[in-house]
């Protein structure tokens, strides 16, 4: 895990409220739902909050291999890792907003709310800068001049 890399993954989500979860259900299906990230300092994991009753929470006890994906404007990420689930009551105070409040009324104390932390392994990323007008533009360019689209700035960062 670089600093690098850490920064690069940290830039591309923090505009990013809400991320598709994946999860591999009982029969092995792939799983995604939207959940909303808590704003922390982005140290190579994620936190998510959850109801210990959820088939997302069931899911992560099961199988705890993970993919969380986030778009912003102009950037993609794709995360990887492995999920648990984590009952820390002074976590979920550190990580209460009034957007989780909405979810579960009674705060912290709200029966069945619990954390997902997601240890992260690697992330692909892909990055337009400038948003869909400079990307629209590129890509005009490349065809006018026989050239293939680069598509802006893409790779894998290593997060483990």
């Amino acid at each position: 895990m670089t600093d690098e890399g850490i920064t690069k993954v940290a830039k591309l989500v923090k505009d990013a409220r809400i991320a598709m979860l994946t999860t591999v259900d009982a029969d092995g299906r792939l799983v995604s739902r939207p959940m909303s990230l808590q704003e922390v300092e982005f140290d190579g994991d994620l936190w998510f909050f959850a109801d210990d009753r959820s088939d997302t929470v069931s899911e992560v006890a099961a199988n705890p291999a993970v993919n969380v994906s986030f778009s912003s404007g102009d950037s993609w990420v794709s995360v990887t890792g492995n999920a648990s689930v984590v009952r820390d009551r002074a976590k979920s105070e550190e990580l209460w907003n009034a957007f989780v409040d909405a979810w579960f009324p009674d705060g912290p104390d709200t029966p069945g709310v619990v954390l997902l932390k997601i240890d992260t392994h690697a992330a692909q990323y892909w990055d337009t800068p400038g948003g869909k007008v400079v990307q629209l533009y590129s890509m005009v360019k490349s065809k006018v001049a026989g050239e293939r689209y680069d598509g802006g700035d893409t790779g894998t960062v290593q997060l483990d």
